[in-house]
């Protein structure tokens, strides 16, 4: 015994060591899932920060939602506020380029070819030599947004803000820019896109002094020598600064935003006043760095920590940044609020995608953020009456379904959260439960939402069942005994929709009747027509993570779900329809990984008694769905949520439900990774014998004893230790055979609130 432990400890004093010397940053591709269907951007930035600074190719489409698609050849100006991996296009804000010589028609937009050959990023930095020989460089830090335009020799280099520009959704409503002197700009640009009000204010400062500017308001425009305070404001102003290129070759230039007001971005730009461009970047390289040795991987495999790093690095990325450094910001209203106690406000929660694995992650990995992310969450109910669905600028843009906000502080809640009020979290969550719109309250008449009453009806059924499920837990908690008893109640509403005829969950109207005809391949990307959002009835008949064994017993037991599931794999991979969802992504079978109600599902199996099927599945998605080129992934990344997967499952784990504190167990992929957690200390997972072949776990410790479980309690993460995994090439038909080691047999673990 003691000569293991010895062996063990060496071999992780041995690999701790190697991994000092390694530089995770490097194997951090920031073009990946820019091509494809991911959506996102290779520009520069710091984790969760409000600028993310990347180029955009002035192109309009799905592709281009994050303003940059790695088919294009053309690069339309570099903007400061990005969305990473989303299926709508929006922001974009305050665009900025350099120019060969001033637009003699400044109402255009300017397009400049570019080879990849000539582009290169890395977390935090981001460089390419444009066709007509001007290299920009851009890094970030939180509120700033650092450029390094090197011309070639020109007489005029020119540096051009475009508060016109935009790209899909995003239309600007009023603009401004004031030249504060030779060196100094500042300014707004207000919008209306996918969230209808958004205001972004602006403060910029040039390395060098610019000799002469182009104003122009988008109808005429006016040429200055004299620096004194001048201003445009129009739907679309633009400047043009001109710079003396005999003098200077090289500018660099800071851009400071705001949410709240361009003195705001001014005061941020002057506490950066030493700043320099190399000194920033290294910074956030610094930052990016510390930010990947959170979650550490062992492999031979530079490929796969190409991906897991990768993926990573997309899971900070968002939420951003909204209020400025004193904590206070203007809201959707207009209204200006700071948040208390010096916390930060963050905004972007793509909440449909990211309570399902992303944000469990960061109770792990975001010790230092996630409560203000948490009470960010808060702060727009009190704001707005309801916790956020979809929050953009704090704007509500009520895209997808289900209020899945709930969830997200459920979880938080159940694992104690330092610094997240439980009563207020939940005096919000009930009134998501009660809301009079997004049809709740004919959920709660019917059992179930009819589809003659809304869009939609599967989908949301199945999602507002476990949001509610979600409720009862931290009722149950809390001892709120009438409330646990009511939500649970409607936690098993999913059941009113199964048909045991097809083994589908099917929509009904509020007659009580099925919808016919049926065609289970069947895919209606209109909301207010579909009954299944983004995917058909195979794809989302299993959405019933709070109660997979109560889900088994409509199919007559857990060999009649997993014959069902059996069959999701192996059934056609096609749709059928005339308006077909294009997220719907990434087949095997009916399994569609390239969107996120398919997230879950390979992990159902353990649910019911066949972790090797569970295993099986897990090693094939994570071949096949992932790898390192721009197109790595195979639907839309989606805020972090697709990279979270990759995360969890390549270390061996997965919070099938997202709200439950237990980890499902998959197939590690990698040989070893060690989490550091927000207590300061180290789980580490082990995978001996681990190879393409041995993809199966015969046995597993934890700690040096025998673990039956085939899932992992957030608690046993936080107390640290290990947790090895004995693999093999085929499936063990005795790990995980008992009922009582099945994930989900643990969830009334909360006492009860009648004993209190």
């Amino acid at each position: 015994m003691l000569r293991r432990l010895s062996t063990s400890l060496l071999f992780a004093t041995i690999s701790t060591l190697s991994w000092a010397q390694d530089s995770l940053i490097s194997y951090v591709d920031p073009f990946i899932g820019t091509g494809g269907h991911g959506h996102t951007f290779p520009g520069a930035a710091v984790p969760f920060g409000m600028v993310q600074l990347s180029p955009d190719n002035g192109r309009s489409g799905w592709d281009w939602c994050s303003g940059y698609h790695y088919s294009d050849s053309l690069i339309a100006g570099f903007s400061h506020m990005h969305l990473s991996g989303t299926g709508i296009g929006d922001w974009l804000d305050i665009s900025v380029m350099p120019l060969e010589a001033p637009l003699d028609d400044t109402t255009k937009g300017v397009k400049i070819p570019f080879s990849h050959d000539n582009e290169r990023a890395s977390p935090g930095y981001y460089q390419v030599t444009l066709d007509n020989g001007i290299q920009a460089e851009l890094t970030a830090s939180e509120r700033i947004g650092y450029h390094r335009y090197t011309y070639p020799q020109i007489d005029t280099p020119v540096v051009r803000f475009d508060l016109a520009f935009r790209q899909n959704w995003d239309t600007p409503t009023e603009t401004h820019i004031s030249i504060l002197n030779d060196s100094t700009l500042v300014g707004y640009r207000y919008s209306t896109g996918w969230a209808k009000i958004q205001r972004v204010y602006f403060a910029a400062r040039t390395s060098a002094p610019f000799v002469k500017t182009i104003l122009h308001d988008g109808q005429s425009a006016s040429t200055m020598t004299d620096m004194a305070e001048t201003y445009e404001r129009g739907k679309g102003v633009s400047a043009q600064l001109l710079f003396d290129g005999s003098r200077h070759k090289t500018i660099e230039l800071k851009v400071a935003l705001s949410m709240t007001g361009y003195e705001k971005a001014l005061n941020e730009l002057n506490h950066a006043k030493k700043d320099r461009f190399n000194a920033a970047r290294q910074t956030a390289k610094d930052k990016w760095e510390a930010e990947l040795q959170k979650i550490k991987i062992r492999s031979e495999s530079d490929e796969l920590k190409r991906v897991f790093y990768t993926a990573l690095y997309h899971t900070a990325l968002s939420p951003t940044l909204y209020a400025d450094a004193d904590g206070e910001y203007r809201n959707a209203h207009g209204d200006i609020h700071t948040m208390p106690n010096g916390a930060s406000r963050y905004t972007l929660f793509s909440l449909w995608d990211t309570f399902r694995a992303l944000k469990p992650l960061f109770t792990l990995t975001q010790p230092d953020k996630y409560t203000d992310m948490l009470n960010s969450m808060l702060a727009f109910h009190d704001e707005n009456g309801l916790l956020p669905v979809w929050d953009l600028s704090t704007w509500e843009t009520n895209t997808m379904t289900g209020y899945h906000a709930i969830p997200v502080l459920a979880d938080a809640i159940l694992k104690d959260w330092p610094g997240l009020d439980a009563e207020r979290a939940y005096q919000a969550m009930l009134k998501s439960a009660h809301q009079a719109i997004r049809g709740v309250p004919d959920y709660i008449a019917y059992g179930y939402l009819p589809q003659d009453k809304a869009g939609g009806s599967v989908t949301i059924t199945l999602e507002y069942a476990f949001d509610d499920w979600c409720i009862a837990q931290v009722a149950k908690k809390l001892g709120k005994t009438a409330d646990y008893a009511t939500f649970m109640n409607r936690a098993k509403s999913y059941a009113n929709l199964f048909d045991k005829q097809t083994g589908f969950m099917r929509a009904k109207n509020s007659d009580g009747q099925f919808i016919e005809p049926f065609d289970p391949f069947w895919s209606e990307h209109d909301f207010d027509k579909s009954q299944y959002i983004e995917g058909n009835a195979w794809q989302h008949s299993f959405f019933v993570p709070h109660d997979v064994r109560g889900l088994a017993n409509l199919y007559g037991g857990n060999e009649g779900l997993s014959t069902k599931l059996d069959e999701l794999f192996s059934a056609p991979s096609e749709m059928h329809g005339d308006n077909i969802s294009p997220d719907a992504s990434g087949f095997i079978g009916q399994y569609a990984h390239g969107n996120e109600p398919s997230h879950h599902i390979a992990y159902m199996y353990s649910y019911i008694g066949e972790p090797w099927k569970t295993q099986d599945r897990v090693r094939q998605i994570v071949d096949s769905m992932y790898h390192d080129g721009p197109d790595g992934y195979a639907g839309n990344e989606d805020a972090g949520q697709m990279s979270a997967w990759a995360v969890w499952s390549i270390a061996g784990l997965y919070p099938a439900n997202p709200a439950s504190g237990e980890y499902v167990f998959g197939s590690p992929i990698a040989d070893e990774t060690i989490f550091t957690l927000p207590n300061g200390k180290q789980f580490t997972i082990r995978a001996l014998d681990n190879s393409e072949k041995n993809s199966y776990i015969q046995s597993a410790t934890l700690n040096g004893k025998p673990y039956e479980n085939t899932y992992l309690r957030h608690q046993d993460m936080l107390n640290g230790g290990e947790l090895v995994f004995k693999m093999g090439p085929k499936p063990s038909k005795r790990f995980g055979q008992k009922p009582e080691t099945w994930p989900g047999s643990d969830q009334n673990r909360y006492p009860n609130p009648a004993s209190r």
